[in-house]
Formats: structure tokens, C-alpha cells, sequence
């Protein structure tokens, strides 16, 4: 009897491992996404940025490059949330 309870024990431990695994690939999935949605909106941000360097509106161009690194730097940070938020669960 004690062994069949042991057996059940480390059955639902195996069991749940795997679950928080799941999730914490879940978790990574969706905060590369974040990640590349974010690198994509700024590389935009900044092929606009050079565009604009190259027709001599400098200023504008420093604007579109500062924007560019708030983006990149909202997404690590959104990404990052979501990856403490998976650690925490687990």
C-alpha cells in the first residue's frame, strides 16, 4: 500500500513538472514575441530615422532614434515581466 502511494506521489510530481515546464515555455514564447514585435517597430523607427538623416532633417532623425530605443527598451522590459511573472508561478 505504501508503495502505491509513493508510486501516485511521484506520478503527480512528474506530472506537474511537466505542466510548469509547459508554461515556462509558454512564458519564453510569448516574451521572445514581445521582444521581436518591439525590435521590429524600432528597426521601422530607425530606417525612417536614417531616411531623414539623409535628406538633412537631423533633428527629426535624433527624435525617430530616441523613440526607436524607447521601444526596444518597453519591449525587454514587458518581456522580462513576463518571465518573473512565469518564475513566480512556478
Amino acid at each position: 500500500m505504501r508503495i502505491g502511494h509513493a508510486a501516485l506521489a511521484a506520478a503527480a510530481a512528474l506530472s506537474l513538472a511537466a505542466c510548469e515546464s509547459q508554461a515556462d515555455k509558454a512564458a519564453e514564447q510569448k516574451a521572445d514575441a514581445v521582444e521581436a514585435q518591439a525590435e521590429r517597430a524600432a528597426d521601422a523607427l530607425e530606417a525612417q530615422a536614417d531616411a531623414m538623416d539623409r535628406a538633412g532633417d537631423v533633428a527629426a532623425a535624433g527624435a525617430l532614434e530616441r523613440k526607436a530605443d524607447e521601444i526596444e527598451e518597453a519591449g525587454d522590459r514587458e518581456a522580462d515581466a513576463i518571465e518573473r511573472q512565469a518564475g513566480k508561478q512556478n
